[in-house]
């Protein structure tokens, strides 16, 4: 597999994830950017309280399809795991900063599931497992999350034993990290929403 052939899989998947699928499944339901209200995170839970249940579900299937699809291409195309590291973490990075919407993503985590299951199915039953159980015990969607992505290297290690794939998994969760400090905040001062709790 030449390099160019590496790179252009990875340009590729970065624009496959810069397509924003929250503001594009408002504006074909005419619904407001999702920019502009709620918590002005272009992700599904904001198309929730904008657009109600099915611009919502719409909207996490295209953000998770952003991370299955073009790994498995990549699969399927015969990438080494240095190329199936570098797809998978450039269309994370397309979704949390799109090229096509000013740079202006979502938290990442519908298409960081995407991207493991589709990398390692084991891992993102894992992963899908562990945010179940946090979100039972504690009813907090982000800090269930931020847990099971915290663990993924963990995961992905006992799994494949692929050091890149797991230098992938730490820098999907430190990114991940980022993009809910408001979260985290929120969480250390006991004002973060609960699952189940009207917003």
């Amino acid at each position: 597999m030449s390099n160019i052939e590496i790179l252009l899989a990875t340009l590729i998947a970065y624009l496959f994830g810069s397509l924003s699928s929250a503001i594009i499944v408002c504006r074909i339901m005419k619904l407001p950017d999702p920019r502009t209200l709620g918590s002005q995170n272009p992700g599904a839970t904001n198309v929730l309280r904008i657009g109600g249940k099915k611009a919502a579900l719409i909207t996490l299937l295209g953000d998770t399809l952003k991370g299955v699809i073009p790994v498995l291409l990549a699969k399927a195309y015969g990438l080494d795991a240095l190329g199936l590291s570098l797809v998978t973490g450039a269309a994370f990075l397309g979704h949390l900063f799109p090229i096509f919407f000013r740079f202006q993503g979502g938290k990442g985590v519908a298409t960081a599931i995407g991207c493991i299951i589709a990398l390692s199915w084991p891992v993102g039953l894992c992963w899908i497992a562990t945010w179940a159980a946090i979100a039972a015990l504690f009813r907090y969607s982000s800090l269930a999350s931020l847990t099971a992505s915290a663990l993924a290297p963990l995961y992905m290690w006992y799994f494949t034993e692929n050091f890149l794939y797991v230098i992938t998994m730490a820098f999907i969760a430190i990114l991940l990290m980022y993009r809910h400090r408001g979260n985290i905040k929120k969480l250390m001062a006991g004002s973060e929403s609960k699952l189940g709790k009207k917003v």
